[in-house]
């Protein structure tokens, strides 16, 4: 795979699966500790696809990053709720759950970059809440 090819997947992946395609914080300060946050995440999550792969014979870039997320999210209360004695050996369950994910090669595989889902018909709200709320009650 080329490094383009790889870090448009990786671009992509920040938008996509981890839902920053839309930044909801407003102040420019803000808005790149949002974009650290999300990259934070990412990193984690690239960092237990590389201890799973390395750990269990799996390539990592074949494993899933949508797949590591949601393997992360369910064994997040069972981590907290453990020992530490239990704790790491949740951990390698973890990783081996999400390396025997491996995502087959699908090499000439090309999606077209359209949305499925219409916009609503609605306006943007480009106005205060409460201006609207009197608005509608005037009218």
């Amino acid at each position: 795979m080329g490094n383009a090819l790889v870090v448009e997947l990786d671009l992509r992946h920040l938008k996509t699966t981890l839902g920053m395609d839309v930044l909801r914080c407003k102040t420019p300060s803000m808005v790149r500790k949002e974009i650290y946050v999300y990259l934070l995440a990412y990193n984690l999550l690239r960092s237990l696809m590389w201890s799973a792969g390395t750990t269990y014979g799996t390539p990592p870039l074949r494993l899933s990053l949508q797949g590591t997320r949601h393997h992360l999210n369910n064994f997040i209360p069972k981590l907290l709720a453990a020992t530490s004695t239990k704790r790491l050996q949740i951990y390698w369950t973890l990783l081996k759950v999400i390396a025997h994910k491996a995502v087959s090669d699908r090499p000439s595989r090309s999606e077209p970059r359209v949305r499925k889902r219409r916009p609503k018909a609605y306006p943007l709200m480009t106005k205060p809440r409460h201006e609207l709320q009197k608005q509608l009650q005037t009218a």
